[in-house]
């Protein structure tokens, strides 16, 4: 039986470059870590709602919709009157993105989350950044893992909000997290999880490492040609608890996890986040092209 997950945090849309320069066209594509993750979900087939505030605005109906069409649960999702929070991206050479965010009065800051009393609880990114929904989105992971849900957490860091109080503030989390996901630039940030379960590294193009119970294990990442970054880490998020919900997994069966086991559940997360990066935007993959 396939376990329930629900996912917290912003969405927003992103305005992206058409090409390189200052002054260089911006489209807007649907985004905003937590939103990647559970449309993602969605397109792998898994059952899992979303939880946020959207705007009633042209672009919170979007997000909307796109949920909705991709499978996503948005019955404990509000509407507010405020606008869409926006985040324009630059990109480099690499195709590497860097985020401004317009976030001033915008809907999702007042979200009201419930929290879970089973299954998984993913939460993560802008959300946590910013109050009073920071907060709110806090009490509820340490109350979904009081109830006995896993939770997982992707701290998604953006310089902008890069502080040392938003780095004592997600330490605070980390009591109520199973698994933690971070890219390889956020480990030295956030500073010691040895009390973390479960703590998943993205390395970029050279693949993705976990630290568990069993030891550590390590998978290399498809060679592709990137289009652009957007989306990779929440790609890699989505997937990992795919597989762990696809598997049946409750929390001590997770921590029982052998290394080939952990192989096969990275394998699955690197190969999706190399079809992600290989497009423009973030475009993640449906379960039938990893098949």
């Amino acid at each position: 039986m396939t376990s329930s997950i629900t996912v917290y945090g912003e969405a927003l849309v992103d305005l992206v470059p058409a090409a390189a320069g200052p002054l260089a066209p911006l489209t807007p594509a649907l985004g905003g870590g937590p939103f990647n993750v559970a449309r993602a979900l969605g397109r792998f087939g898994a059952s899992v709602a979303f939880q946020s505030r959207l705007s009633d605005d042209a672009f919170g109906t979007a997000l909307r919709d796109s949920l909705a069409a991709d499978g996503v649960d948005l019955s404990h999702c509000l509407t507010g009157k405020e606008p869409t929070t926006l985040s324009v991206a630059s990109l480099d050479a690499d195709g590497a993105a860097t985020y401004t965010f317009y976030v001033d009065g915008t809907a999702d800051r007042l979200a009201e989350p419930v929290p879970v009393t089973d299954g998984y609880a993913v939460f993560g990114t802008l959300s946590l950044a910013l109050e009073p929904g920071s907060l709110r989105y806090a009490e509820a992971a340490r109350a979904s893992a009081d109830n006995g849900a896993i939770v997982c957490l992707d701290p998604n860091l953006r310089p902008a909000f890069s502080s040392e109080k938003h780095r004592l503030f997600l330490r605070g989390l980390l009591e109520s997290v199973t698994v933690l996901k971070l890219s390889d630039e956020e480990v030295d940030f956030l500073g010691d999880t040895s009390d973390v379960p479960v703590v998943v590294t993205t390395l970029g193009g050279d693949g993705i490492r976990v630290r568990a119970p069993f030891g550590t294990a390590e998978v290399q990442a498809p060679q592709v040609e990137v289009a652009d970054t957007i989306g990779a880490g929440d790609t890699v998020m989505a997937a990992l608890v795919h597989q762990f919900a696809a598997r049946g997994l409750d929390r001590s069966a997770l921590l029982a996890l052998g290394e080939g086991e952990w192989r096969e559940i990275l394998d699955f997360a690197a190969r999706a986040a190399a079809i992600t990066v290989s497009r423009t935007g973030a475009d993640t993959p449906y379960l039938h092209e990893l098949a």
